[in-house]
């Protein structure tokens, strides 16, 4: 299969496990009760406006939604760290703003009331993280005068929660969901780390999350589709670490051989490119690519041209 066959076949996938899971109006209630400290009965309104792209790893967001008419949550799953995420959701609140608010009532002389944004990240990854942390925007303003408050300003903030198995535990006490997703996921990491391969750590961690109870009846319905998401997840997470090595390692050897640092800095760049175009042919979004690799937007978006233009002569 070439790069851009394995491209279009991969943006048939569409959903990860936790966005299969929360998609539920229930589970999602549950989750956010537990994660807010309220108690919204299940007569609730909740409307999910989940900004979809071609692909969940393109997907806007994980979860975003209104409920009772007054919050805009959203909850964007992590596997790995990112200080930058403000910068995205700031992007993806003014993408849901557009899509629930009449263009038109932007222009009236009256104030128009809108739902209150609440900003919400899961973090599941493997590295040390605390069990919550607050990230800001304006800790990314490159300069921030003295005078800034007499032209206005800009802020956003971003609640960060640890629901690694472990931690948090009030809050996963509350979710059965969210508490079943955590034992899945370390269950899937234990087996990993006593030595089975990827497909059986899976398989196994479903058939024990079934035989105790544990997502359920959401495994017995969903069993197939959760091992070919969950496998495609932990194969890219994967690869992108062992892609990051090699990109460095590259560098590091041509920049011995040239023995110059402007060897070493082509020799990184060479090694950040083929690892975008491989994770273009898994088709990964822009934006991860451009996280993984420290390449810029533009030029993986000139990577992705050519190898779309390469796939059709």
């Amino acid at each position: 299969m070439s790069i851009n066959q394995t491209v279009k076949a991969n943006r048939e996938h569409k959903d990860s496990v936790f966005t299969l899971l929360f998609k539920d109006p229930e589970r999602l209630l549950e989750l956010y009760n537990a994660l807010a400290g309220s108690d919204y009965d299940v007569d609730t309104k909740i409307e999910i406006n989940t900004l979809e792209g071609v692909l969940f790893m393109d997907r806007m967001n994980d979860i975003s939604f209104v409920i009772d008419d007054k919050i805009v949550c959203l909850i964007e799953h992590m596997s790995s760290k990112s200080e930058n995420l403000p910068l995205r959701l700031l992007l993806y609140i003014a993408r849901i703003y557009e899509r629930i608010i009449d263009k038109k009532a932007t222009y009236r002389e009256k104030l128009i009331k809108i739902p209150t944004p609440e900003l919400i990240v899961l973090y599941n990854g493997k590295d040390v993280f605390p069990e919550e942390k607050t990230l800001r925007l304006s800790d990314a303003f490159i300069d921030v005068p003295e005078h800034a408050e007499k032209f206005g300003s800009l802020d956003l903030t971003v609640r960060v929660v640890n629901v690694n198995y472990g931690h948090n535990d009030a809050i996963l006490k509350k979710s059965e969901s969210l508490n079943g997703y955590a034992v899945f996921v370390a269950r899937v990491r234990d087996n990993k780390n006593s030595g089975m391969d990827l497909s059986e750590a899976i398989t196994e961690a479903v058939k024990y999350c079934s035989e105790h109870g544990i997502l359920q009846p959401f495994l017995s319905k969903h069993s197939s589709e959760v091992i070919n998401m969950l496998t495609t997840e932990f194969d890219i997470d994967v690869a992108k670490e062992i892609w990051r090595e090699e990109g460095y390692e590259d560098g590091r050897e041509d920049g011995r051989e040239e023995g110059r640092e402007e060897g070493r800095e082509k020799g990184r760049e060479e090694g950040q490119i083929t690892i975008a175009v491989k994770l273009l042919a898994m088709g990964l979004s822009l934006d991860k690519i451009v996280e993984a690799t420290s390449l810029t937007r533009e030029k993986v978006e000139d990577l992705r041209d050519s190898l779309d233009a390469a796939g059709r002569s």
